[in-house]
């Protein structure tokens, strides 16, 4: 091991004790659940069933719902596995816990010290370790290693800062990089910064562009569509502080019997939102306090969890949130997935900030399925148009549905490249 991950180890093995208290202040805060806190020391929540087990692993909401194609995958190709879901946000076990097919076990993941992690590892005895988009962290890298657990980093992104810090420290990094058996990032860029720290990078996989289209509750769309009415219906979807306001006034003018559904990405910032509508005028009504839309309701206010898949069916027109940092003054956030409209044959609007997607962005705008605005006051010249004519609406979804399915084609390449780490099939013959 190398002297500066010898030096980690040591530093986390002596601050350990100090990490119950620092998990009970994060429950204060509402970043940990009070119930599960001792899954993050390594301290597992429910027996681990007999056999061979696969451990998937993704820090938050994004990475870990990326994973969902790959456990729908093994639960229907190796039936034989146990399946194991790790995450480290409150927000994505509750998510997780809607979508993870019966059966597959979730826990939050161990926090990085010596004793958590190897009390996590002797318990689960996992014989594959897959980790999308991870951080690298030494301890739990480590020991999985010298538990002869096969690792697979997939769907990998690398920063250029993160890139940066591990170039100081070269060779305690091939060290962590070379622990995995199969190392697939999810672009070029990621793919040669992950080569430069001594990876031997084998293909690429981006597991955000393999998903299927977002679920939703068929009882609450027929109840959301009957209360909406025959009223055109915008969605303004994953949006941030500052976008949700600025895309009300830019659409203000447009058709009076317009329903303009937000979406936030953060659902907890519903009473915020409210509180800046209230102030400006708006006739809203808050999700979260059971409220429907009505004929007097000109804004709904999406702040619940999982439930955007609903919104998106129901959208004539989609404005995707996250891209209108730079226009607000605020640092970019990089865009969200607008292949979820583009799954489901919606056409959208986006804005320029699209760091997060380049390539796919660039994709369903070469295919006709998004357009793109410099501000959130160019949405009206985009979306009325979009609105006045529904069968152009409707091709122009079209064409952002066939490109989606187009980008969307890596898992098979993922789950060929994974067939070597899992383990035989118990299966018996017929």
């Amino acid at each position: 091991m190398t002297l500066p991950l010898l030096a980690y180890r040591l530093l986390t093995r002596m601050l350990e004790p100090l990490a119950p208290r620092l998990l009970d202040a994060r429950v204060k805060q509402g970043k940990e659940d009070a119930v599960r806190v001792d899954e993050r020391l390594g301290v597992a929540g429910v027996a681990r069933p007999d056999g061979d087990l696969v451990w998937l692993h993704g820090v938050s909401v994004g990475e870990t719902l990326s994973l969902l194609p790959v456990v729908e995958r093994i639960v229907k190709a190796r039936p034989d596995l146990t399946v194991l879901v790790t995450s480290g946000t409150v927000t994505s076990a509750e998510l997780l816990a809607r979508r993870l097919p019966p059966g597959v076990i979730h826990q939050f993941a161990p926090v990085d010290v010596p004793g958590g992690v190897a009390a996590f590892l002797d318990h689960w005895r996992p014989s594959v370790g897959v980790f999308v988009e991870s951080e690298l962290w030494p301890n739990l890298i480590l020991a999985a290693r010298d538990r002869k657990i096969s690792l697979a980093l997939v769907s990998a992104r690398i920063t250029e800062k993160t890139a940066a810090g591990w170039a100081r420290f070269p060779k305690s990094a091939h060290e962590l990089l070379s622990a995995f058996s199969l190392v697939m990032p999810q672009d070029d860029v990621s793919a040669a910064r992950l080569h430069s720290l001594g990876a031997r990078v084998d293909g690429q996989v981006n597991l955000k562009l393999s998903g299927a289209a977002l679920p939703h509750d068929a009882s609450a769309f027929t109840a959301l569509s009957a209360a909406i009415g025959d009223r055109p219906v915008v969605v303004a979807a994953s949006t941030h502080e500052g976008e949700e306001i600025a895309i009300v006034r830019a659409l203000d003018h447009l058709a009076e019997r317009l329903c303009l559904i937000l979406v936030p990405r953060h659902p907890e910032r519903g009473p915020e939102i409210a509180t800046t509508l209230t102030r400006d005028g708006y006739r809203f009504a808050l999700r979260s306090r059971g409220a429907q839309p009505n004929a007097e309701t000109d804004i709904y206010v999406a702040d619940t969890l999982g439930e955007l898949g609903l919104f998106l069916r129901l959208a004539d027109v989609v404005v995707m949130g996250g891209s209108f940092g730079s226009f607000l003054g605020r640092e970019p956030w990089g865009g969200h997935n607008p292949l979820e409209p583009a799954r489901l044959a919606r056409p959208a609007v986006a804005g320029p900030d699209a760091s997060n997607w380049q390539a796919v962005t660039a994709d369903l705008v070469a295919a006709g399925g998004l357009e793109l605005v410099a501000t959130p006051g160019d949405l009206p010249g985009v979306v009325t148009p979009l609105l006045n004519d529904s069968a152009a609406a409707r091709a122009m979804g079209e064409r952002a549905r066939r490109a989606a399915a187009d980008v969307g084609a890596g898992l098979d390449r993922l789950w060929d490249a994974l067939q070597p780490l899992l383990p035989p099939s118990s299966r018996p013959r017929r």
